[in-house]
């Protein structure tokens, strides 16, 4: 089978394709046919060597796939041959508290989805609804929990409540596609004019291109009365505006904590003393989260944004587009 492989850092010529022995599925273990695999950021900061958790050396990447099981292994009761699955990000984090015992995640410290076939144990896996194209199906293991996490984590939103999403990445569009199915009014800022009209067809309520009018925040919150929930991916660029645009007792999920450049967000205290806002942060989520998101998507047949689609063997070119950031939703590479 062709699998790629991480066996250095750097840049996407690092990521190596191999020929590599079908795998025969263990106990408790699915072979999943590998059809669509997507891109998050986590994916390039590991390509990059700058994420916090270290990755194994020659690690096959990618946290994000769909595909059929074709074989299981003895004992395994969740699946069956046939069905369509997708693997969960912290494969060991069955529900509760994050802690240190379930840092695993599938393309860093374990081997990922980039590959022909994939090894899974079967408590890695969910079931796919059956709306969903492969490609649709290969985008929501990362950035959709991550966003559905930060929207039903310590208080969901009420219908009427303001949701700001920040960008036009996979993260931000789940959030606002997840907010509009809660019944939540939307506020997107968005760094390019050419994508406004595409986030109001999205649902959004309220478009700000941050070029026409970088301080957005005190716009916001006049237009608004305050937003309720900022769904912060912005990081250190947008996280002051952020706090500006917040309600009294706002909540803001912070995601993006440092930039590129290794700029951190820092606090400006004279917006924050008259402030109550509650700031947090989340690293994506749970598989009982997971499959709490997929159940919502199947009943209400949500179609995720994919910006464009790679072949397998242009997988380094997916990075590299995907590196360059003017996305609007997920970038997704086709299986072989």
């Amino acid at each position: 089978m062709q699998t790629y492989r991480l066996e250095e850092r750097g840049g996407a010529d690092k990521l190596v394709l191999r020929e590599a022995e079908m795998p025969k599925p263990g106990a408790n273990q699915i072979l999943v046919r590998v059809h669509a695999t997507s891109l998050n950021r986590r994916d390039t900061m590991i390509l990059n060597g700058t994420y916090p958790l270290a990755s194994r050396a020659g690690i096959v990447p990618l946290s994000d796939g769909a595909g059929e099981v074709v074989a299981v292994g003895d004992g395994v009761s969740r699946f069956a041959v046939g069905d369509r699955v997708t693997g969960s990000y912290f494969v060991r984090w069955i529900d509760g508290r994050m802690h240190p015992g379930v840092v695993d995640q599938l393309g860093c410290t374990l081997d990922g989805m980039l590959s022909e076939y994939a090894l899974l144990d079967e408590q890695w896996a969910m079931r796919l609804p059956v709306h969903l194209s492969w490609q649709e199906a290969a985008t929501f293991t990362c950035a959709g929990l991550t966003a559905w996490s930060a929207l039903t984590g310590a208080e969901i939103p009420k219908p009427g409540q303001w949701v700001l999403v920040i960008g036009s990445g996979g993260v931000a569009l789940f959030a606002l596609q997840f907010a509009k199915l809660m019944g939540c009014r939307v506020a997107a800022v968005t760094s390019r004019a050419e994508k406004a009209d595409r986030l109001r067809t999205l649902g959004a309520d309220l478009v700000i291109a941050a070029a026409e009018t970088p301080e957005w925040g005190m716009k916001l919150r006049e237009a608004t009365g305050g937003i309720d929930l900022t769904v912060e991916t912005g990081g250190p660029a947008t996280f002051p505006q952020s706090l500006i645009a917040s309600a009294l007792y706002g909540r803001i999920v912070l995601l993006t904590v440092q930039d590129q450049n290794g700029k951190s967000v820092e606090i400006p205290g004279a917006v924050y003393q008259r402030s109550l806002v509650t700031i947090g942060r989340l690293f994506v989520g749970s598989r009982n989260g997971l499959e709490a998101m997929l159940a919502a998507v199947a009943t209400h047949r949500l179609k995720p944004v994919i910006d464009k689609v790679f072949p397998f063997a242009g997988a380094r070119e997916a990075y590299r587009y995907f590196q360059r950031g003017n996305v609007f939703g997920k970038v997704v590479i086709e299986g072989v």
